[in-house]
């Protein structure tokens, strides 16, 4: 790798669509579709930067180790990379919150499940989750208790098989919820994406690094 070029990690899908508006206002485009090749660094219009295809929970292991110099990712993400780190950065600096890719983490049930008498009579939970540092958190906040049962995909099918009482899941319009009779009992917190930045990459290619993140700031306004 050139000691020049500057790497960006994004994932596939929404994140990488809703940051090309923003690489567009630092004068950087994309010059391949993702979902048409099969390459997974792809070059842009600028010789001193190129784009990494990692999945999403990889980015900011691929920053914080300097396989990439930026990355994007949802705070989901980051918070519980944090949480395998100790709470610790790892070598993160996080300069901005982009708001792109917003959805929110919630706690859902099946519709005749009574979540809230459960709750009030401190009945001990079964929660199936990808994000159990933030579920820890939450339920932990509260006081109630919980197993935890960390699963990677098809959440909605936890409750509707019995495996748990509830889930923690990234909620965008709740259309997926309803259709497998679902609800949103309570929401944990709003999440967007945020940009990251190896700390060692800033110092070395601040000259190329800083004006992407003066960019983005500009472009990435609240809506």
């Amino acid at each position: 790798m050139k000691p020049d070029l500057v790497t960006l990690a994004l994932s596939k899908g929404r994140i990488f669509e809703e940051t090309l508006p923003l690489l567009k206002a630092a004068g950087i485009e994309v010059l391949e579709d993702p979902e048409k090749s099969r390459k997974l660094i792809l070059p842009t219009n600028r010789p001193d930067v190129q784009v990494v295809l990692v999945r999403a929970s990889d980015v900011p292991t691929y920053v914080q180790y300097g396989g990439a110099d930026l990355g994007v990712c949802g705070k989901d993400t980051l918070i519980e990379h944090q949480a395998e780190w100790g709470g610790a950065g790892g070598g993160l600096y996080q300069p901005l919150d982009l708001h792109i890719a917003r959805c929110r983490m919630s706690v859902a049930v099946r519709a005749d499940f009574d979540y809230a008498s459960a709750v009030r009579q401190g009945s001990r939970l079964t929660v199936a989750t990808k994000y159990t540092a933030i579920a820890r958190e939450f339920f932990s906040a509260k006081g109630v208790h919980v197993d935890l049962i960390k699963l990677y995909g098809s959440m909605e099918l936890a409750p509707l098989t019995g495996l748990a009482d509830a889930i923690v899941d990234l909620v965008s319009t709740g259309n997926t919820l309803k259709a497998n009779h679902l609800v949103e009992v309570e929401r944990i917190m709003d999440i967007s994406s945020r940009l990251v930045v190896n700390q060692a990459a800033l110092k070395l290619k601040r000259a190329t690094i800083k004006p992407i993140i003066e960019a983005f700031a500009t472009a990435a306004q609240p809506a």
